[in-house]
């Protein structure tokens, strides 16, 4: 592949994504009992007392901060992240929660939210320009620039029985919905083709998925993974642009996870 055709697929795939970047991304909800600490079952495994929830000062402490991440850069969401709950519809009402969890919106009973974007610091790469590459060199040029990827993280700190809830609401919608639906919000609709369960390890217990989204026939990856902590939920939605120009393997932000587990405690 020539790299004007490296630009094409990446601008393709960006066009097929822009609905959900230019928002948040977040979520909720799951509650299935573990087999194995992290990793989701059949049961149900909400603590047998309701837990209590962190105050805004505590979930902030608890939040990622720059530094937390090796190799990325962790800042603060702005107001333009912000999508009310009322601001996300559904053709399927059963897949609210995930389309709530893309948009990082809190579920009922969230009494403190924090967000921060997590990006890839680039790579450090050779001094050469592209006009002095050879074609070959140009498209790995040209992948490892695209080749980094952002997660919007939604913290919520929950009260009593409503963090469990609200993970065992998401896995659910993720399993119900696996043949796709379609979201809008402000207006704009983002149709997920499909969402395939990924694996995920961490806090009390975790879940992760592909989300699969089209845009006239172009299909891009997205990562979703839920984090719960007694009353405390982390959602995670990630975007690689390489990986939506069939570039690379986009994998589950693990690094991102195990560093919010961590702070989480």
């Amino acid at each position: 592949m020539r790299a004007t055709a490296v630009r094409r697929t990446a601008l393709a795939a960006s066009a097929a994504a822009l609905a959900l970047l230019a928002t948040a991304c977040g979520g909720t909800s799951d509650a299935d009992k573990k087999d194995d600490k992290g990793t989701a079952g059949s049961g149900s495994s909400a603590p047998e007392a309701p837990a209590e929830a962190l105050t805004a000062a505590e979930l902030e402490k608890a939040t990622l901060a720059q530094g937390d991440v090796k190799g990325s850069k962790v800042t603060k969401a702005g107001p333009a992240d912000e999508v009310p709950a009322d601001g996300v519809t559904v053709d399927k009402e059963a897949c609210l929660p995930v389309a709530h969890a893309m948009y990082g919106v809190a579920q009922k009973g969230s009494v403190a939210t924090t967000k921060r974007k997590v990006i890839d610091e680039p790579k450090a790469g050779g001094k050469k320009s592209l006009e002095d590459l050879a074609d070959g060199e140009a498209e790995d040029a040209l992948k490892g620039a695209f080749d980094l990827t952002s997660t919007f993280v939604a913290l919520n700190s929950y009260e009593g029985t409503a963090g469990p809830d609200a993970f065992a609401a998401l896995k659910k919608a993720a399993a119900d919905c696996a043949g796709g639906f379609t979201a809008t919000v402000a207006g704009t609709p983002t149709k997920v083709a499909s969402i395939a369960e990924e694996k995920v390890t961490g806090g009390d217990e975790a879940a992760a998925w592909t989300v699969t989204s089209e845009d006239d026939g172009d299909k891009a990856p997205f990562k979703l993974v839920a984090l719960r902590k007694e009353g405390a939920v982390a959602t995670f939605f990630s975007f690689n642009l390489a990986a939506a120009g069939g570039g690379v393997t986009f994998e589950v932000p693990a690094e991102v996870v195990a560093a919010q587990d961590k702070k989480l405690g």
